[in-house]
């Protein structure tokens, strides 16, 4: 894509940005006399899961033992073209999305007029009435029009609709000409993290469809990663270590979270996004962090579970006590489980 060359277009460094290593705390200790604490996904499963995901994604080999003296300067360099992101050139968002995403904020609008907004995309007219005839929104009688099929999708499936529609596209694009395996994995991981994003948002008082926004925006930087690492000659790729595949993971982040403000998401989302890049401390996060960031782990679980890169499904209902009832999170894997169990996996996987 346009906006990724320019990637390399020569232009000022700000001032460099450092980037933090997520931090995995292994559990505290308990003296032998106290009570044992209930079962918890310890931080190292955390990590290990954290660390396959981002081998799966960047297309890195399985982690094998060995140091690699090459990592620090690779990564160095891709900080440093991080740093050169024009955001300037990413791609504007169609001009129906903003005006159709706000007056779907209001409860009150007319059908008319949502089929009216929607009228002035035609690939998403397609869309919604794909979307509209699917099995999950069959009825007795047929579709006839636009606005029959707005009206039948209600504003929460309008609004995914309309998402998906923006952001498919650019994640399938983002990760360059030369991965388009690439691109539909970051897509896959999109409709899995804002799927999860949504049903926990409803135990942490978030905005349904922010908490959906925040989920399938979370991982768009990721792309131009995978993008500039196609174009560089990684010696023993297999040795890359944990702390290499974090910068790659943080620089992802803070360029999701640069493309979220080009695109004047809502608040709420930056902030939740702002604290992904961060690695804001639990306590510290918005109601929307603290989902997305669980999210993000759930999906990749199942994401992975789903292309085979892990035999069987982690139970990760005891990782987050103090963020989510271990029954909520339960739920929401099963729901995962339930709504993307039945998608094709890839070739090999």
């Amino acid at each position: 894509m346009y906006w990724l060359r320019r990637l390399f277009a020569p232009s000022p460094l700000p001032a460099p940005t450092p980037l933090v290593r997520a931090q995995f705390q292994r559990p505290a200790r308990t003296p032998a006399a106290a009570p044992a604490p209930p079962p918890a996904a310890p931080a190292p499963e955390l990590a290990m899961l954290a660390g396959r995901f981002q081998r799966f994604m960047l297309g890195l080999p399985d982690a094998q033992e060995g140091d690699n003296p090459h990592e620090a300067a690779l990564l160095r360099r891709l900080q440093i073209v991080g740093e050169r992101f024009d955001v300037r050139s990413l791609p504007r968002l169609p001009a129906v999305l903003p005006q159709l995403l706000h007056a779907l904020k209001n409860d009150d609008v007319a059908g008319a007029e949502l089929a009216r907004l929607v009228g002035r995309d035609p690939m998403l007219v397609g869309e919604v009435m794909r979307v509209s005839r699917s099995i999950y929104y069959r009825t007795l009688h047929s579709i006839q029009s636009l606005q029959h099929a707005v009206v039948l999708l209600g504003q929460d499936g309008l609004r995914r609709v309309a998402t998906q529609h923006m952001m498919k596209p650019i994640l399938q694009a983002s990760a360059g000409a030369h991965g388009l395996v690439a691109g539909q994995r970051l897509w896959d991981h999109a409709e899995r993290c804002a799927h999860a994003s949504a049903f926990l948002g409803k135990f942490a008082g978030c905005d349904p469809f922010e908490a959906y926004l925040a989920g399938i925006v979370s991982n768009t930087g990721t792309g131009a990663v995978i993008h500039l690492l196609s174009m560089e000659e990684i010696p023993s790729p297999e040795t890359l270590s944990p702390f290499f595949l974090d910068g790659c993971a943080q620089l992802g982040a803070s360029l999701t979270l640069r493309a979220a403000r080009h695109w004047e998401m809502p608040g709420p989302v930056i902030q939740a996004l702002l604290e992904h890049a961060e690695e804001e401390a639990p306590e510290t996060m918005s109601p929307l962090g603290r989902t997305l960031h669980v999210a993000h782990y759930l999906s990749m679980a199942q994401l992975l579970r789903d292309h085979g890169v892990l035999d069987t499904m982690p139970d990760l209902s005891q990782a987050w006590p103090k963020r989510f009832a271990p029954a909520q999170v339960a739920r929401c894997q099963q729901d995962l489980q339930h709504q993307f169990d039945a998608m094709p996996r890839e070739k090999g996987c």
